[in-house]
């Protein structure tokens, strides 16, 4: 397909003949050398590397990972410059990025602003955000992996501010620490090649993982909606359709009553014309390819530029069109954004609760951050230059340990941001089977530009806080991150065989599965995965703060779930079928 691809590319009769002759001499050499193609960079999975690593080295998948990725790193620079369209995929994919993690950024520094009653601010996690990102992409292994501060992160966050509330505890000082231990058991699994676990990870338990952060996208977005309508539309002042009704709640509230104890629908009704206003106007973009209209370029141009123009163009309906209707803004610190946090202060005994709280933190990491990894390096992706999955989980180790000490919230290999990010990067084909189409990425451009680039512009934000950023309103936020949850689920199988069950049987479409797997098994096995999604979905969205220090552990239960149990419902033939990888 490379080839075909580069031959399509080719500007002139030379160029072409010396693009056949060049591939006639690789045709030629793998003939004689069968194992270089696998040594020479494609892509290494685990089964493979760990074959290629004694288990028995100290550190051995590490030094790997780090003599692997050394000869291409130049090359990271220069695939981001040189190339056909390669211009243009580096300003669309920077735009991208810059708004997909700094509109998050805003969202999710409210959140912990909230919870943590200003200890961690907008501000924290927009430094948090830039200096984390511009690391990774520096010295990280796969550069296409997105870093960010997630939802999960988020409530741990929570819980640790509560443990400290409860026990007369400086937040600071309970952060850093429950921090430094989550980087030293990440050091500790980096170093013993813990990652190499994750051969047992299959499509099933990645895509079940990706489906529950694309719900929990959708879960924070329309609880922000909720709420919004509980404040302003069901206030009893709406309910009043009388002039002395008014009267007498007026004369009841007299001078104590606020303007959001006030009768405004109109906030409401404009919060929920921004949020899917947004979330329209992205995927009307996003997918304008497939559309009949313009030019292929120029359709392609429209689709990469989807994110920034929607957000922009939402952010100049609700800050200016209706400037008359005030909309919530988030709020700021103005104290010194780096302060050390004084660990000293604690016990032994505070120190010994906070390698508690660490632990399933760090399984947390290491879920999230190899997950995210096998779902960048997939091979249906294409990758060239081979995963690197213990140095990343180092590298990750070895920022957050600097974030803990300055009270900077902790970021980590995020989804949908690290594919999406892969997809943004690439070239992809349509091609029709049987009256269905399917797309195919054809190659991506494995730079370390894009992320450096828009983290740079991330950083420089700080300096847009208030003005312009807070003319974004909220409501554009979380429709941010419904435009985010919907296009993740594109060529999640696990979500295209849960509109199976909705959909007439003539209607399938020639999927592999579908012609290999009887249809009774096919829907047993969506079952399967749709009960541990919702063992996901109870214990991530629980009420009781507590309750969601165990979500880690039944993430990294998944793996032996689907390795002893799955095998004795649906039979092995059919779930190389349903579970292959591509």
């Amino acid at each position: 397909m490379d080839f075909r691809h580069a031959l399509m590319e080719a500007r002139t009769e030379e160029e072409f003949h010396k693009i056949l002759t060049d591939h006639t001499k690789v045709l030629a050499e793998e003939q004689s050398h069968p194992r270089k193609r696998l040594l020479s960079g494609d892509h290494i999975g685990f089964d493979e590397e760990t074959e290629m690593v004694d288990g028995c080295r100290f550190a051995g998948g590490l030094r790997d990972d780090f003599w692997r990725r050394l000869p291409h790193y130049v090359n990271d620079f220069k695939d981001g410059i040189f190339g056909h369209k390669t211009p243009q995929k580096l300003i669309s994919t920077t735009l991208f990025l810059y708004f997909a993690c700094i509109l998050p950024a805003i969202a999710f520094g409210v959140l912990n602003s909230k919870n943590t009653h200003g200890a961690i601010d907008v501000k924290k996690v927009i430094l948090s955000q830039s200096f984390g990102g511009l690391f990774f992409a520096m010295v990280g292994g796969q550069p296409l992996i997105i870093l960010l501060t997630t939802a999960p992160l988020a409530l741990y966050i929570k819980i640790i501010y509560s443990v400290a509330v409860d026990f007369d505890l400086d937040f600071y000082s309970v952060y850093a620490c429950v921090g430094l231990w989550n980087s030293f058991f990440l050091v500790i699994y980096s170093f013993t090649g813990a990652s190499r676990l994750m051969k047992w990870s299959t499509r099933s338990t990645e895509e079940i993982f990706a489906l529950f952060i694309a719900i929990a996208f959708c879960v924070d977005a329309l609880k922000e909606l909720g709420n919004s309508f509980n404040k302003y539309y069901a206030t009893p002042a709406c309910d009043c359709t009388t002039l002395s009704c008014l009267t007498n709640l007026t004369a009841e509230n007299n001078s104590t009553t606020t303007s959001d104890e006030l009768c405004h629908r109109e906030n409401s009704l404009l919060y929920m014309i921004l949020q899917f206003g947004t979330v329209w106007l992205g995927l009307t973009l996003f997918n304008f390819t497939k559309s009949p209209f313009l030019d292929a370029n120029k359709r392609e141009m429209l689709a990469d530029y989807a994110l920034p123009v929607a957000v922009i163009t939402m952010s100049f309906v609700g800050s200016y069109l209706f400037s008359a209707i005030e909309m919530a803004s988030f709020r700021y610190n103005t104290d010194n954004m780096l302060v050390l946090a004084p660990v000293q202060s604690l016990t032994p005994a505070a120190i010994a609760g906070c390698a508690v709280l660490g632990f399933p933190l760090s399984l947390l990491f290491f879920m999230d951050q190899n997950i995210s990894s096998a779902l960048v390096n997939s091979p249906l992706n294409k990758l060239k230059k081979g995963p690197a999955y213990h140095l990343d989980l180092f590298v990750v180790a070895l920022l957050n340990l600097v974030l803990s000490i300055f009270g900077l919230p902790w970021v980590h290999a995020a989804l949908p941001h690290s594919p999406l990010h892969v997809r943004a990067l690439a070239d992809v084909e349509e091609r029709v089977d049987q009256g269905h189409v399917q797309t195919i990425i054809v190659r991506v451009r494995e730079t370390r530009l894009t992320a450096i680039f828009s983290h740079i512009l991330i950083g420089l934000s700080i300096l847009m806080v208030p003005i312009p950023l807070q003319y974004i309103p909220q409501a554009v936020l979380y429709g941010l991150f419904l435009y985010i949850a919907f296009t993740s689920v594109d060529g999640n199988q696990l979500f295209e065989r849960i509109l199976l069950l909705i959909t007439e049987q003539a209607a399938y479409p020639p999927n592999h599965y579908v012609r290999r797997v009887p249809q009774r098994k096919m829907h047993t096995f969506t079952f399967v995965q749709l009960f541990q999604l919702a063992t996901l979905c109870a214990f991530g969205f629980a009420p009781l703060a507590y309750l969601k220090m165990v979500f880690p552990i039944l993430i990294l239960f998944l793996l032996p779930v689907r390795h002893k149990l799955v095998p004795k419902i649906i039979p092995g033939k059919f779930l190389e079928a349903l579970d292959r990888s591509h």
